[in-house]
């Protein structure tokens, strides 16, 4: 059975990531929620919790040093500190790009021999902010536009892997709620999209035939 590993695994897209996968692939559950990837991972049938700051260089490496094969790597974790650019400090500028860009690299990069080995397939959880940056989005969008050029370049430099960019609309997560009350909004999870519907798409992608390569996919809310 092919090994996954998902960060971003403890809650939201991620988990629900993890569950498409799971009658299929044996999972890695990345997150520094040790307590949630636990619980998750009693869930599954083939899983173990893979506790960890991704933004740890030292620690990352020590924890996936002995993985020598891997056949997927879904970067799910994310955080989204907004603010307008004259409001929005380089604390917010540099909490984006450490979680979202710096840290997919350096485990990406970790990875590489092993996803080699596996002729492996990458998956960035990306977002329609990498597509469009909105007023108050800069430092997000900045950081999604930076994982989406990171995944062309990937996709060019290794072409032994298979490497899809997800672009999902917002999606009813925390993460969502929290920028909502941002927003000064009341929170309707109906306006969102569930994040089962990214994980199925996440799916697609993966199990598409070897003759196939499904380099970006967008998904909206209807």
């Amino acid at each position: 059975m092919p090994l996954a590993l998902v960060t971003g695994a403890s809650k939201g897209i991620g988990t629900a990531i993890a569950r498409a996968l799971a009658p299929t692939h044996r999972l890695l559950l990345g997150g520094t929620d040790a307590d949630a990837l636990a619980a998750l991972a009693k869930e599954l049938p083939d899983a173990s919790p893979l506790a960890v700051e991704l933004t740890d260089p030292d620690a990352v490496s020590q924890a996936v040093g002995d993985i020598d094969a891997l056949d997927l790597l879904v970067h799910s974790a994310g955080v989204a500190p907004l603010g307008r650019i004259e409001d929005a400090d380089r604390a917010d500028w540099q909490r984006n790009f450490d979680v979202n860009v710096l840290a997919v690299v350096e485990l990406t990069r970790l990875l590489l021999p092993a996803l080699r080995a596996a002729s492996g397939h990458v998956v960035l959880i990306n977002s329609g902010a990498g597509y469009n940056a909105r007023p108050g989005w800069a430092p997000y969008a900045a950081s999604k536009f930076a994982l989406r050029a990171f995944g062309d370049a990937l996709r060019a430099e290794e072409p032994s892997l298979r490497v899809t960019s997800v672009h999902p609309g917002r999606t009813d997560t925390p993460m969502q709620e929290r920028i909502v009350a941002g927003e000064g909004r009341e929170y309707q999870a109906a306006d969102f999209l569930r994040p089962e519907s990214v994980a199925n798409a996440v799916l697609g992608a993966v199990t598409a035939g070897e003759d196939a390569h499904v380099t970006e996919v967008s998904i909206r809310p209807r």
